[in-house]
């Protein structure tokens, strides 16, 4: 498993509103579609520069391609990249002030410490 790899998507779906809409709209192409182009590019660096051999794991795909973000926690991303990246998909969706916030905690109330590790 590569928590890089994990984190790494969810830092830059959250950092660009269309790809945030599509991921919320098509999640399973837009992480195919991320793996395939995108995952490889190394971050901060210019053109031309890439890596090979990063893929997902199919436990990583799947939980990603369906908004699982207590699998991903429990896999390691980091708690903070999820959060801001389903509060900014799904927020909306709720009625009530810090309505996703809630619903976050309760769904990863099952968790105690020490928190799976979030290094990369």
């Amino acid at each position: 498993m590569s928590k890089y790899l994990l984190n790494k998507f969810l830092f830059t779906v959250d950092r660009d509103p269309e790809l945030v809409e599509r991921y919320r709209e098509d999640p399973r192409g837009t992480v195919d579609w991320w793996e395939s182009t995108q995952a490889n590019l190394i971050l901060n660096c210019h053109g031309g520069e890439a890596s090979t051999w990063l893929r997902f794991e199919d436990a990583e795909r799947e939980a990603l391609a369906s908004h699982d973000y207590v699998k991903l926690f429990e896999m390691g991303a980091h708690p903070f990249l999820t959060l801001t990246l389903f509060i900014a998909m799904f927020e909306r969706d709720y009625e009530e002030p810090l309505g996703f916030q809630k619903e976050y905690a309760r769904k990863l109330g099952h968790m105690s410490l020490p928190y799976p590790d979030i290094a990369t």
